[in-house]
């Protein structure tokens, strides 16, 4: 039987919380011959198709909640995991009378889903995660923006930022299924030192010195408000680091681009501010607004290709609540 794996796709935290889930899953609970795997993104309209679901088990990790009765597994730590109030009423019944005919682990205080399952999977299920902590190390660092500083995560020197770039740029719908099994088996540096990964690596380091010169060109910051449009210049990814290295005095930034299929709108707290949390705002609720999500300190919304005025007006919305509470707490 296979088990089919649904991933947050364009994602660190994404494969490595696939990677680690299969690894449990053929170490504890056995009922699979194989895996396989398929990404997931946030776009506008449904997130899942359900004519994908596999007829084996099916889980689903890193990603918001489906209520179809073909997913066995769900994993995931946002605060946006649920599309409607419906789908959390599902969620919580299910788990309030324990009639859910699926495994289903939800905790937004967790930093990455790779640390969540980990922590699920040894203690529910005597999972062994010795030799995982690398894994778990740098899924927390990146997905929570952990980095030392703007620089260390825009000059990408450790062998987990130049896996994240590869991942968050792939546009072979088959290179990130192709690393996720490595995930487990072997260090982050082995991993990438697989010559199909070598060979993507010195090109997209090109794309992401091209991307720092972009965003410096286009970036403006008021009220301690970064923004940038960069839709005329179509990309797959960009490190979202790359405004506050270039405006370290930023508090927020709000980013718009475009990609081969969505518009979409980055916010983002700058990880290294000196304001104190109280004064922070949840970003995922203002996200949530319009159909996106994330978490309190990152989110992000997705926009369809003919939706360019829809997503510059709640980016010109969005950039003006944020310049209003910075004012409002400075008076």
């Amino acid at each position: 039987m296979d088990c089919k794996v649904f991933f947050h796709d364009k994602c660190f935290d994404g494969a490595c919380s696939a990677s680690l889930f299969t690894r449990f899953h053929r170490e504890c609970i056995k009922t699979a011959d194989t895996f396989s795997y398929q990404g997931l993104v946030h776009r506008p309209g449904p997130m899942f198709n359900e004519g994908d679901f596999g007829a084996g088990e099916n889980a689903v990790v890193d990603f918001k909640y489906s209520t179809s009765r073909k997913v066995t597994w769900w994993f995931d730590h946002h605060l946006s995991a649920f599309s409607t109030p419906e789908d959390e009423a599902e969620f919580r019944r299910g788990q309030s009378d324990g009639t859910q005919s699926m495994r289903r682990f939800y905790d937004p205080n967790y930093t990455s889903c790779t640390g969540f399952i980990m922590d699920v999977a040894t203690a529910k299920f005597g999972f062994n995660t010795q030799g995982l902590e690398e894994l778990r190390y740098w899924a927390d660092i990146v997905d929570g923006a952990k980095y030392e500083s703007a620089q260390s995560a825009v000059e990408m020197g450790a062998p987990a930022m130049k896996l994240t770039m590869v991942i968050e740029s792939a546009n072979d719908h088959a290179l990130v299924p192709k690393i996720i099994p490595l995930l487990t088996e072997m260090s982050l540096q082995q991993v990438l030192d697989q010559p199909f990964l070598q060979e993507l690596v010195a090109p997209l380091m090109e794309r992401h010195h091209a991307a720092i010169d972009l965003i410096r060109e286009r970036a403006e910051i008021s009220a301690g408000v970064i923004t940038f449009d960069i839709t005329d210049q179509p990309t797959e990814g960009y490190s979202k680091f790359i405004p506050y290295y270039l405006h370290p005095e930023g508090t927020y930034v709000v980013g718009l681009s475009k990609s081969s299929f969505r518009i979409k709108i980055s916010v983002g707290t700058n990880p290294w501010t000196t304001k104190p949390i109280s004064e922070l705002v949840n970003l995922a609720e203002i996200c949530e607004r319009y159909g996106g999500g994330g978490h309190a300190r990152v989110g992000a919304i997705s926009f369809m290709h003919d939706q360019e005025v829809e997503a510059r007006k709640a980016v010109a919305e969005i950039v003006e609540e944020l310049r209003a509470r910075a004012d409002s707490i400075s008076l």
